[in-house]
């Protein structure tokens, strides 16, 4: 929703500044007033625009995940001490010709059930979530046939979390929820 803002704002930006433009260029011309409306005007869209680029890029948190369509995934998968247990849900988009997301969600059975995401990416062909410790979860996501595809990763489910494309590596809001962030190497 808000890049669907973003780019009717850039349009509305580039529009203006075109406008404003060729407004400078007359008043130079025929000597007429500075268009200084136009400037306020231009100068507050980009500004807006702007402002939502640093929102969508800095302030990522999950909330934007369409619980609509959700599926349950693989689990729950109790931990070995049975201090977590992992849940994987997948999240289609784009219709027919869309794909799917898939996300791990860990609940914390000693703090409340306490859950947070872990793990978010785009689904492939094999998914698949085991225990490896206590606190370590391994989650396999890949393609065989298709290189670059493995978004495969084994994390510390107390302090670690994966994010394909990086918005929660670069979220300044979901910085005091980890201690390390991966994402894709593209």
């Amino acid at each position: 929703m808000i890049i669907l803002l973003a780019l009717f704002m850039a349009v509305i930006t580039i529009t203006l500044l075109l406008t404003l433009m060729i407004m400078i260029v007359v008043s130079v011309i025929k000597n007429k007033p500075f268009p200084r409306k136009m400037l306020i005007a231009t100068m507050s869209c980009a500004l807006l625009l702007g402002s939502t680029i640093i929102y969508e890029r800095y302030f990522f948190t999950f909330e934007e995940i369409n619980q609509a369509h959700v599926q349950d995934g693989p689990g729950p998968i109790d931990s070995p001490d049975d201090t977590y247990s992992a849940n994987a849900y997948y999240e289609p988009y784009g219709g027919a010709a869309g794909g799917v997301n898939v996300w791990v969600e860990v609940v914390n059975h000693t703090n409340d059930d306490q859950t947070k995401i872990i793990y978010y990416s785009d689904a492939k062909q094999d998914f698949q979530m085991n225990w490896v410790g206590d606190e370590t979860l391994e989650i396999e996501n890949n393609a065989p046939r298709y290189q670059n595809q493995d978004r495969s990763v084994t994390l510390d489910v107390t302090s670690e979390i994966y994010h394909d494309r990086g918005d929660a590596c670069r979220s300044w809001v979901l910085k005091q929820d980890y201690d390390d962030c991966y994402e894709m190497g593209l």
